[in-house]
């Protein structure tokens, strides 16, 4: 079964439980007090299942885009940058969380380092999405 062939939401939301379960991946100390990019003005705000979300999100993002690095997420997270008068400009997403969700994710073995390419889903990683996908086929049907 393809990731493909399946909501994202649906996948990301589903994703974002079953990472619950792995010891590594939990926010940091201090996580719920920082803002996703430089153009926001407030963290968000559901901050207990912020951290698993977005895990869930760049786990799906590295498989369908792999090998990426954190540079390339940052424009994936990316967004409308508009303070005060003047026109509006795109701005990157923070570096820091999706550095860190990586860091998590490699030492859960679900994401692995391509040389200087980037990273890439390992085969643990694939089998999981994978896994979930079908679940989520079989449940349609």
């Amino acid at each position: 079964m393809s990731i493909y062939l399946i909501e994202p939401r649906k996948l990301i939301q589903i994703l974002a439980e079953k990472l619950k379960e792995f010891p590594e991946i939990q926010p940091p100390e201090g996580s719920k007090f920082w803002k996703t990019a430089s153009y926001k003005e407030l963290a968000p705000f559901d901050s207990e299942n912020f951290w698993y979300i977005r895990s869930a999100s760049i786990l799906r993002k590295v498989k369908k885009y792999g090998p990426i690095g954190v540079n390339k997420l940052r424009k994936h997270y990316s967004g409308r940058n508009r303070k005060g008068s003047g026109l509006n400009y795109s701005s990157k997403g923070g570096g820091k969380i999706i550095r860190v969700i990586l860091q998590q994710l490699e030492k859960e073995n679900l994401v692995i380092k391509d040389g200087k390419k980037g990273r890439k889903v390992s085969p643990e990683g694939t089998s999981l999405l994978e896994r979930i996908a079908y679940s989520i086929l079989r449940k349609k049907s």
